[in-house]
């Protein structure tokens, strides 16, 4: 019952983790050096408006279904849902050795997904793209909430800004932060798009495009 609880929010071998340690300080409230990706469907808004409710439905649960399965491949901590909205944490509960490398497999990984869902999606007239936007840095994680309603999330404004650069991000945009980008910048191409101005973050901020992994 408590492994069932968990999974709700925590991947499964974060799960398993915590219920063979014993440990559920792993997830109270705590500072950690986070790398946070957030994505999101491109012109649902739109398709929404069109589309009957059913269709909708449809879309969603085979976004949701495809996403889950590469974020449990890829071995992320935490999972966040709301609507067409996903937050990805790597680096918690559990450490990993390249959280942003990580985060970037990942998005990678779900772009080229989402590029053949939405080719079969557009043959039934749906117009529909697919944006993530990441970070790294200190953010506040752990469990919130009340009885019988506890997510584990995380907050801050390193969380913020991948939110906003995930807002900000075109159809097959994979943008990324200073922070993120210097952090696997020999492992990417990369481009660079400029300063931006983000609600909520006090300064512009330098803004990078993930093209690529390099091969060699």
């Amino acid at each position: 019952e408590r492994l069932g609880r968990l999974r709700r929010f925590l991947s499964p071998q974060v799960a398993d983790a915590v219920i063979t340690s014993g440990d559920t300080g792993l997830l109270s409230s705590h500072r950690a050096m986070i790398a946070t990706l957030f994505c999101d469907i491109r012109g649902l808004t739109a398709f929404c408006e069109r589309a009957e409710p059913e269709e909708t439905i449809e879309v969603l649960q085979t976004y949701h279904k495809a996403m889950g399965a590469l974020i449990a491949e890829f071995g992320a901590g935490v999972d966040t849902r709301a609507g067409d909205g996903i937050m990805v944490i790597f680096n918690d509960p559990l450490p990993c050795d390249d959280p942003t490398g990580d985060a970037v497999r990942l998005a990678f990984a779900m772009q080229a997904r989402m590029a053949e869902l939405c080719a079969g999606w557009r043959r039934m007239g749906h117009r529909l793209g697919f944006g993530v936007g990441i970070s790294l840095g200190y953010a506040t994680v752990g469990m919130v909430g009340s009885e019988g309603r506890y997510d584990y999330t995380a907050s801050g404004t390193a969380v913020n800004l991948a939110a906003r650069l995930c807002d900000h991000a075109g159809d097959g945009d994979i943008l990324l932060s200073p922070r993120a980008y210097i952090a696997v910048e020999d492992q990417i191409e990369a481009t660079r798009i400029g300063e931006m101005d983000f609600k909520g973050i006090h300064a512009p901020t330098e803004v990078f495009r993930a093209v690529a992994f390099r091969t060699s």
